[in-house]
């Protein structure tokens, strides 16, 4: 089983960052380097956290995750998965196929 999806944590003070919300951040970060045509490419969930130290978890897809790097956001990986937990909603990009 290949894995799909990097699970990132943030904390309470990670999020109140505009910055660190791919679906704020993300879509104006592709049109400023001309990468529009990544979008169909894209898929990030997020899921809430449990605690103040991980308010929030994001499922980032490989595409996701580099651009994520590339705009120089630093955010706890935490672990990899298939994919997203029926839980957890699509915030930015297109969903997951099998």
């Amino acid at each position: 089983m290949v894995l799909n999806y990097t699970v990132l944590e943030q904390t309470a003070e990670e999020i109140r960052e505009t910055d660190n919300s791919p679906s704020v951040s993300m879509w104006p970060y592709l049109v400023e380097t001309a990468q529009t045509q990544l979008l169909n490419r894209i898929s990030i969930y997020m899921e809430r956290g449990e605690t103040s130290e991980r308010t929030r978890l994001l499922y980032m897809n490989e595409t996701a995750l580099t651009i994520w790097h590339a705009m120089n956001n630093s955010t706890m990986a935490i672990q990899t998965v298939h994919r997203p937990p029926r839980t957890a909603a699509l915030i930015f990009g297109m969903p997951f196929s099998e």
